[in-house]
């Protein structure tokens, strides 16, 4: 039997929606996954029948074929194991195909079949075009970013299932994190002397303007570029989501939602380009 499941994974800092195909098929009990997944994708198959079997449910003894589609995209990290795990029950006619209409799946799987968090959920939710999503708990948050989807959530495999048959409710999501830690910024009146280094950053901070400083080591320039993010406003909308997608993807994005304030970043003069992009 076959089974389609949709799910998204990341590709840089921009999600792109998989659609994970599980094929159950008579032959020699095998487990294969194709569609350009990389290691840790590739090592679901270990995470997957772990969680079924500790979650009451049987692996099948048969040639199972998992297809990652589209095959042109590689697939990292582990953001997939519950939608396999959802395909290998539907193509094994463990659950109802019925069940999982118009729903796509995201989240890792603990052995003991726990749904985890895995980084990039923003930018994975904006590929997916489901009106419905089931995310670890721990996701719920970052999930709800994205408008227009209904946004449900499962500690585990078993009480998912539960939930997709009508057996149980769905759990209540957790509550919204609020990160109460002082935010320190770096003020620009700590700063002794410069003061034409202080006016040019005054100018360059109202009119957007880029700021080239020269000069020896010692002399104040990282201090001095440190502080005009405190003469900087909160960033727009849409520039708040372009900055909370890269921290997402980073796996770096902290809870309070959307990242409001400019980010700052000092890499070393000596850095290479590739290494700039995280290469």
């Amino acid at each position: 039997m076959l089974a389609t499941v949709p799910s998204a994974t990341l590709f840089g800092v921009d999600g792109v929606a998989v659609t994970v195909e599980v094929h159950v098929a008579r032959g020699l009990p095998a487990f294969t996954v194709v569609g350009l997944p990389d290691t840790s994708c590739r090592e679901s198959r270990d995470r997957v029948r772990a969680a079924l079997l500790t979650s009451g449910f049987s692996w099948p003894d048969r040639r199972t074929t998992v297809n990652l589609a589209p095959t042109s995209v590689r697939k990292i990290g582990s953001s997939l194991d519950l939608a396999i795990a959802i395909g290998v029950l539907v193509a094994s006619e463990q659950l109802s195909p019925a069940a999982i209409d118009n729903r796509a799946f995201l989240g890792e799987l603990g052995l003991d079949g726990t749904l985890r968090h895995v980084p990039g959920v923003l930018p994975i939710m904006e590929a997916i075009g489901e009106p419905e999503v089931i995310v670890p708990p721990a996701s719920v948050q970052e999930a709800s970013l994205v408008g227009a989807r209904t946004i449900r959530c499962a500690a585990d495999l078993r009480e998912l299932i539960d939930a997709l048959t009508g057996d149980a409710p769905w759990r209540r999501p957790p509550d919204p994190r609020i990160d109460d830690t002082p935010v320190v910024v770096p003020e620009l009146a700590d700063v002794r002397g410069h003061h034409v280094a202080r006016t040019a950053l005054e100018i360059a901070a109202a009119g957007g303007h880029n700021l080239l400083m020269v000069g020896p080591p010692g002399a104040g320039k990282t201090m001095l570029a440190q502080r005009v993010v405190g003469l900087l406003p909160d960033l727009a909308d849409a520039l708040a989501l372009a900055a909370t997608r890269v921290h997402s993807a980073g796996g770096v994005l902290a809870a309070g939602g959307l990242v409001r304030r400019p980010p700052w970043r000092a890499p070393h003069h000596s850095t290479s380009a590739v290494a700039m992009v995280g290469g």
